[in-house]
């Protein structure tokens, strides 16, 4: 992996190695409709941690909108982050992902920054452009102007973190030099990780992204966009999502769910393997089970120690 001058330790953690790192998604306890009992979702963490997953995930979502059925953990991203750095020792700390159009930049560049300060430098960006629909009216956002949004974003917050008293101007709002932004990361920009298309072009993404974020691919599918990317970003990481459900049976095969498969356990070494050989550099796993800590150590013991 080519070191990025503004590697943090989160960014290290999660790719200085030759082969797939795992990391897990809240909420932990599987809770996607409503509020997860915090210590219950702080004492998973830790054994995240301790089983060796290299990285904790959790998601942006401002609201809960039922049809989509996924509350996102419930909890807004930076509080539960910096909770999370108070009760972990070294694993990345990663957002999949912020929705940048519905924040404002400055917002951002300042929560992410003293997350990181907080965490000893451990946060990862994921960002995104959004995907449910009636988010963008209650922040009086046309969602038409994603793209455009996104990308001055990305802009704005490599700015605010690399420049004392910028001088910026974009739809959000002016600085005129007179003000900054504190805390400062701990490197010169914080890693970010587009997500999806974010409704940007694959060659914009490779140029302004520090990794590119996806979600679960057919593999056919999956093995064509590594192709484009390993030719427009070279090394640049590449990351998915994936769904994950243990069946009781360790042979058992595969039945697809959405954006993902329950398997047996020897079914999903051979699948994360093959993920591997094909380029993949980090897989966010989405736990679903009954039992999370238990299912998260046979995970661990099981399939990330095999791989």
């Amino acid at each position: 992996m080519t070191e990025l001058p503004h590697a943090n330790a989160g960014y290290r953690r999660l790719f200085d190695r030759d082969g797939l790192s795992f990391g897990i998604g809240f909420p932990l306890t599987g809770v996607r409709e409503s509020t997860p009992a915090v210590e219950r979702e702080m004492r998973l963490a830790r054994h995240a941690e301790s089983v060796g997953f290299d990285g904790l995930w959790a998601r942006d979502v401002p609201t809960y909108w039922p049809r989509f059925g996924d509350a996102g953990g419930a909890f807004d991203t930076w509080p539960l982050l910096s909770h999370v750095a108070a009760e972990t020792d070294s694993i990345a700390l990663g957002t999949s992902s912020v929705v940048l159009p519905l924040r404002h930049p400055i917002h951002v560049a300042k929560s992410a920054a003293t997350v990181d300060r907080l965490s000893g430098g451990r946060l990862v960006l994921g960002v995104a452009s959004g995907d449910r629909d009636p988010e963008y009216p209650a922040f009086d956002v046309d969602p038409d102007d994603r793209g455009q949004l996104f990308r001055d974003s990305v802009d704005a917050l490599r700015t605010l973190w690399r420049e004392e008293f910028p001088v910026l101007d974009g739809p959000w709002g002016r600085l005129d030099g007179e003000l900054d932004v504190l805390p400062s990361p701990t490197t010169e920009t914080l890693p970010l990780l587009p997500t999806g298309n974010a409704r940007q072009s694959s060659e914009w993404i490779a140029k302004h992204g520090d990794g590119w974020l996806f979600y679960h691919l057919p593999d056919d599918t999956l093995r064509a966009h590594l192709d484009r990317w390993r030719t427009l970003a070279g090394d640049k990481p590449f990351l998915i999502a994936v769904r994950v459900a243990l069946a009781d049976d360790p042979e058992a095969d595969p039945e697809h769910l959405h954006l993902g498969y329950r398997a047996g356990v020897e079914w999903f070494r051979t699948y994360f393997r093959r993920l591997e050989s094909f380029g993949v550099d980090h897989v966010i796993v989405g736990l679903q089970a009954d039992d999370p800590q238990r299912a998260m150590t046979t995970f661990a013991t099981e399939v990330v120690d095999e791989c």
